[in-house]
């Protein structure tokens, strides 16, 4: 509806009125028995609540005003106009939310019962009719239909209403007659309306009908017989009824064809029945339900009936993008009219306006039914301003757009029109992508520059404009591309076909000098080039081009491969320094020989946990290598060397001088607990049992301390803390409780804060059975309705950051991430309650500057992990740069055999050959597959041993 004007105002101003009359009214006569000072004490509280919700809506406004988007801001507005009976307010708001969103059925019939109930005049009743044109286009909705035509009906005193209610009451049976379990309801609210039309025509009782009146009561009753028939051709809930009905109604037999499509429909029923009570039983958002329902009614091929399934299905999951795209994609390939495509294109990008495919979608429905240009220009710009997720996603839309430019084009004509458009939107989509969305991702959405290979195709092959071409590469060189083999053969393939022998000469020369990824390749092509077109002249620089080039790049593989061999053998000097040393394999050899010979205890069943206690007790050492900063923990000198020995010189996190205790005080706190016994876990006692670590390694008494730490969670039958060799506290322990209940209950003191220092509680697992057992309770999979939000101010508290976030929606958790010692990193996962919020936070807040720091904020997607082993990754980068050198199975150590061969066989297979200038001619491709050695003669080897 347009904005109210000067009557609109004082309608609703009375009405307000009355509203707030019969309120008072109510409360006078329900305040007649109660006494003054309840009433004054309830008038107080009337007036506090009242302040507050007009505060509310104060704040609830300025907030849509910084973000117009903020879709559960405009409910929370709505309700509280709403209860407060701001009549006028209400209206304005209904009306920004439907401009900005599809509203539901739900918000549309609260909106229309209000605008009728406010309506005084006829005049107002063609703008409640405008209303509900605009509320059932939004949703394919029975129930707003069947209030359109009930209205409809309070009109037809009118000229021409019954004509009007009967036009509504088609469209409504089109749009939702075939509803299996809605659509009764309008067919008998049609038939109620001719019955009650009927009743009319008729004359009084005992008079004699005219001619003209029984012709009029005919042509009536031959309506109600067609309306009774078309519904039972239909399979409906409850449709025996209806049939009842029928034959007690008519005075006559029903049909034999009538009888015949009930008996179709009828079965028809009985086939769909279990869809729509899968439907029923189902849960939100009932995906799979819908899916099969669609499939069933895809193989009977009744456009009508899919149409509608796919509308009950989105009406229900209007946020599901896929969904959109498979419902618009039969559109456009079944039914194929103008309206009804347009309008589900329509619907689908305000719902999800996010999803580029519903946009190129929507931009080629309406040029394949040639929608003005003007209307196209104009959605392309919602499109560019609907914030979408990923850089590349501008790439695609704007690719859409400038092919339907392109295909507008004339290209029998030097210039026109159409083509200075296309040239201008081709400026203008490298600016934008450059520039502004560059911008917002911190990437360039274009890095092969695809729009501009595109547009100097065009010049080229279609416009017959080299110099622009050649221009437009030269730009797309210049931005990174020139060290990609792939680009200069593209730009080369392109002056072969419109250009010239010299810029492809040109360009070959470039591309020799500048490739760094492939340069064989554009040597090989270069060469082939003058093979076929050059003069001897034009052969000898190319050759002597390319051997310099292969040179330079040669040496530089080999300083590679050397560099990469180095780092891999300090990298196994660090292995083997990692390796137990002789003493203390001979320790743990005499420590299991012990138990074998003297412990009383289950020799088997203590080796296992033991196993498992090693392993638990890995974890602080694997995660110290992560450098997240000191943990506060005061440490022995021989601790610090234990670390020192496991981290190695990279990735080290050792504590400061400052906090290392004397040595002599570390030894006398360690003294107590030296000799305590080890008690070795059970395993039929996991599901009791809790693994607790991250603690402190100075923690005075963990058993005591732990013990009242969890004794809120349960009986605790045993707290077991674990100690190294010099008695000092390893900074875990097995918490053993009485019963299953109180084990569960442990796990809320998961990231407790205990001593400074963040506790970490997780189940009691032998590893050693169960070797790809993980605790982590955090998704690593692409969460559209969570933000992962970097460089935030490590400052920045919890509270903070949602009184930042709750301004783009309704956050539902926060997380800020910290290490080990409880610190905060800087980083921050916000969960939102649905895509769409998500979606707008991104767009408005990325790039917000907080306490100097700007922030990155982007739909929570963590890359996938990959733990390659070191030898291997090291074996794969020198394999990149050098052949690898294929060993037996023993590896490359020389056996007794080998030493018996003469040293002229034991040359490299493939030796590097070197010309008279000292270059190197034909030089191993590396990115070749390495060819086995030639098998050789007994002449071979006498050749080889004469040095021959």
């Amino acid at each position: 509806m347009a904005a109210s004007g000067g009557a609109e105002v004082a309608g609703a101003a009375a009405a307000e009125e009355e509203l707030r009359e019969a309120g008072d009214s109510e409360e006078e006569g329900e305040g007649g028995g109660g006494e003054e000072s309840e009433s004054e004490e309830f008038s107080v509280e009337g007036e506090d609540e009242e302040k507050e919700n007009e505060a509310e809506i104060q704040r609830l406004e300025e907030q849509l005003s910084i973000n117009a988007f903020d879709y559960n801001c405009h409910l929370d507005l709505i309700k509280l106009l709403h209860q407060e009976g701001e009549l006028v307010k209400l209206r304005r708001a209904r009306q920004k939310m439907s401009e900005l969103f599809p509203l539901t059925e739900e918000i549309w019939l609260d909106w229309l019962k209000d605008e009728i109930r406010m309506a005084s005049e006829n005049s107002d009743r063609d703008k409640i009719y405008d209303l509900f044109e605009r509320a059932v286009k939004d949703y394919i909705c029975p129930e707003i239909w069947l209030e359109y035509a009930q209205y409809s009906i309070g009109g037809i005193g009118q000229e021409g209403g019954i004509e009007k209610v009967r036009s509504i009451f088609e469209r409504a049976l089109t749009a939702v007659g075939l509803h299996v379990t809605k659509g009764a309801a309008i067919w008998e609210a049609y038939r109620e309306f001719e019955n009650a039309i009927l009743e009319t025509v008729q004359p009084a009782a005992g008079g004699i009908p005219s001619a003209d009146q029984q012709q009029t009561i005919c042509a009536q009753l031959e309506k109600i017989h067609m309306l009774f028939r078309r519904q039972l051709g239909i399979p409906l809930l409850d449709m025996e009824a209806t049939y009842a009905e029928y034959e007690e109604w008519s005075e006559e037999p029903v049909p034999e064809a009538v009888t015949r499509n009930y008996k179709k429909a009828l079965e028809q029923m009985g086939k769909c029945k279990p869809y729509e009570e899968a439907l029923l039983v189902a849960e939100t958002p009932k995906l799979a339900e819908y899916q099969a329902y669609i499939d069933f009614e895809t193989k009977a091929g009744d456009p009508a009936r899919i149409q509608l399934i796919y509308e009950r299905a989105l009406a229900e999951n209007c946020l599901v993008p896929d969904l959109w795209a498979r419902y618009t994609m039969y559109l456009d390939r079944q039914l194929k009219v103008k309206d009804l495509v347009l309008s589900a294109h329509e619907r689908a990008v305000r719902n999800c306006p996010w999803t580029v495919k519903l946009w190129n979608q929507y931009l080629l429905a309406m040029e394949r039914h040639r929608v003005e240009h003007e209307l196209i220009s104009e959605n392309f710009e919602k499109a560019l301003n609907a914030g979408f997720i990923q850089a590349t996603d501008y790439v695609e839309i704007w690719q859409a757009y400038l092919d339907y430019l392109r295909r507008r084009v004339d290209f029998t004509q030097d210039s026109s029109k159409q083509l200075e458009e296309l040239r201008s939107a081709f400026a203008h989509a490298t600016e934008h992508l450059e520039q502004e969305v560059e911008e917002r991702f911190s990437e360039s959405g274009d890095p092969s520059c695809t729009i501009m290979q595109t547009w100097a195709r065009i010049e080229a092959r279609l416009c017959n404009n080299m110099q622009k071409a050649r221009e437009l590469w030269d730009n797309i060189m210049t931005k990174g591309n020139a060290k990609y083999a792939s680009m200069w053969l593209e730009y080369y393939n392109l002056e072969r076909a419109h250009g010239d022998t010299q810029h492809c000469r040109k360009a070959l020369h470039r591309a020799v000098q500048c490739t760094s990824d492939y340069p064989e390749h554009v040597c090989e092509v270069l060469l082939m080039l003058e093979r076929m077109e050059g003069t001897l002249e034009d052969w000898d620089a190319a050759v002597q081009k390319t051997e310099n080039r292969l040179a330079r790049v040669n040496e530089q593989r080999v300083k590679a491969a050397e560099k990469e061999a180095a780092l891999a053998k300090q990298e196994a000097e660090r292995a083997e320094q990692r390796k137990p040393s002789r003493a203390e394999k001979k320790r743990a050899a005499k420590k299991a020989k012990k138990l074998k010979a003297g412990d009383k205890r289950k020799a088997d069943e203590g080796d296992g946990e033991w196993g498992q206690e090693e392993e638990e007790a890995e974890q602080p050492c694997k995660r110290h290598k992560r450098g997240d900063g000191g943990d506060g923990n005061t440490l022995a000198e021989d601790e610090v060397e234990d670390m020192e020995m496991e981290t190695g010189v990279f990735g080290r996190n050792v504590p400061t001088n400052a906090d290392l205790r004397p040595k002599e005080e570390a030894g006398a706190a360690a003294s107590k607990w030296k000799d305590v016994p080890k008690i070795f876990h059970d395993s039929e006692k996991d599901n009791v049992t809790v693994f607790v670590s991250n603690l402190s390694y100075s923690m005075a008494e963990p058993e005591v301390k732990l013990k009242d730490l969890f004794a809120n969670c349960g009986e605790v039958t045993e707290v077991r803390p674990i100690f190294s060799n010099k008695g000092t506290f390893r900074g875990y322990c097995y918490v053993e409780f009485k019963d299953e209940k109180a084990a569960l209950q442990a796990f809320g003191l998961d990231r407790k804060t205990v001593e400074g220092r963040p506790m970490f509680v997780s189940p009691c697992v032998d590893k050693n059975k169960n070797p790809d057992f993980k605790v982590f309770k955090y998704s690593t999979a692409l969460e559209k309705h969570k933000l992962f939000i970097s460089g935030l101010p490590f400052s920045c508290t919890k509270e903070e950051l949602d009184e930042m976030c709750k301004a783009h929606g309704n956050v539902k958790d926060i997380r800020l991430v910290t290490n080990r010692a409880g610190k905060p990193k800087g980083l921050a996962y916000v969960e939102f309650e649905n895509e769409t919020q998500a979606s707008q936070a991104v767009m408005k807040m990325d790039g917000l500057t907080i306490k100097d720091h700007v922030i990155k904020v982007a739909i929570s997607n963590p890359p996938v992990r990959r733990f390659p082993e070191k030898s291997e990754a090291a074996g794969r980068a020198s394999q990149s740069l050098v052949p690898r050198q294929i060993y037996g199975a023993r590896g490359k150590g020389r056996t007794q055999l080998s030493m018996m061969v003469p040293r002229a066989l034991q040359r490299q297979s493939a030796p590097v050959a070197k010309a008279e200038n000292g270059m190197v001619q034909n030089p191993p491709a590396p990115s070749l597959p390495i060819e086995e050695p030639k098998k050789m003669s007994n002449a071979d080897f006498a050749r080889l041993l004469l040095n021959k």
